[in-house]
């Protein structure tokens, strides 16, 4: 099967967490991983989500380590829609 991966970025402007994971993440910007495979058998090019990961780098201690962390689509947009926005 045929698979695509894609970057982007996010960025949080408050200290957030995810579903699935004891620790807060600091503010800042993360890079996420979103990997799909093509689906079979249709009329034109059309993907599905199989994984996405987000990308944490260490701190502290931890600092020059990075962590790709496997997360749910629903768990990043929720905590995105908890952070508050920025006023221009």
């Amino acid at each position: 099967m045929t698979t695509r991966s894609s970057r982007s970025k996010v960025i949080f402007s408050q200290p957030f967490t995810l579903s699935g994971y004891t620790d807060e993440l600091p503010a800042g910007e993360y890079e996420v991983l979103v990997e799909e495979e093509l689906l079979e058998g249709t009329s034109f090019a059309a993907y599905r989500r199989v994984a996405t990961y987000l990308t944490v780098r260490g701190r502290g201690r931890q600092a020059g380590r990075t962590e790709r962390r496997p997360i749910a689509w629903a768990d990043l947009e929720a905590a995105l829609g908890r952070d508050p926005t920025l006023e221009t």
